[in-house]
């Protein structure tokens, strides 16, 4: 199931409300059928209203978005997005928040294992009866996670999920996001400002540059799984990846003028 993306492009009434302010540069992609892409680059350069066309929350003002040949038109349930901030029904628990889609898909029987095993998974399941407004931030986040994760979409996309967790919990669900991933053969697309996390996942990088929001380089990272963090190979790609997107140059130049 190829994703693929022809001169898409979004533009935005201007704040003045005089003319357009173009957010994304028409980009041109392919996304074969269980790849796993990272997404970063600096605020604004149209990262999540990329990621907003593919799961057909947002009409591109220019080009085309397919999924195995077919228009991207709206939402669909082979598409599952998990948001940069948790969407959670307040007046829903934990564990009633992740085993959501499954019972709407009348699934809920086959499915309570695995939600019993995520919620864990999360650090949750002393909190599972608990709702929303008694959770932290980073435990909202963890929960709207799974709650994605537990449908197992075709096409699953990530926009910075795990930026409001700690830094071992972060490292677990994406050691979890990665296993569920080469289960299921699932396209992923995944957005972060992070990196470390962008080469730890992604068989791809793409960096982004802003104004308009357009992609500067496709690099390839090709390292086996699991990878190893502290290998030559992960911090020659992350130099480049930072001097992509031109932070490993202003450190050059900084460390000159000191």
């Amino acid at each position: 199931m190829a994703l693929e993306l022809v001169g898409v492009s979004k533009s935005f009434a201007a704040p003045d409300g005089v003319g357009t302010t173009q957010a994304l540069a028409p980009v041109d992609l392919t996304v074969e059928k269980g790849e796993f892409v990272s997404l970063v680059g600096p605020s604004g350069c149209g990262k999540s209203t990329l990621l907003r066309i593919i799961a057909g929350l947002t009409k591109p003002t220019a080009g085309a978005a397919t999924l195995d040949g077919k228009p991207i038109t709206g939402a669909g349930p082979e598409r599952g997005l998990a948001f940069q901030k948790p969407t959670l029904f307040p007046w829903l628990t934990v564990e009633q928040n992740v085993a959501f889609g499954p019972r709407m898909a009348g699934k809920a029987d086959a499915n309570r294992e695995r939600v019993a095993q995520l919620i864990e998974l999360a650090g949750l399941s002393e909190f599972k009866d608990s709702y929303p407004h008694q959770l932290s931030g980073g435990m909202a986040q963890r929960a709207a996670l799974v709650r994605t994760m537990v449908m197992e979409p075709e096409v699953f996309l990530l926009d910075e999920p795990l930026s409001a967790l700690d830094a071992f919990t972060r490292m677990t669900m994406q050691d979890e996001i990665l296993s569920m991933w080469q289960r299921l053969n699932s396209t992923t697309i995944m957005v972060t400002h992070d990196v470390d996390e962008a080469i730890y996942m992604g068989g791809s990088i793409l960096v982004m540059a802003p104004r308009p929001g357009r992609i500067l380089e496709r690099v390839e990272v090709g390292m086996p799984y699991p990878r190893d963090r502290t290998s030559g190979r992960f911090f020659e790609i992350r130099s480049h990846v930072l001097n992509l997107l031109d932070f490993g140059s202003r450190r050059a130049a900084d460390e000159q003028d000191a």
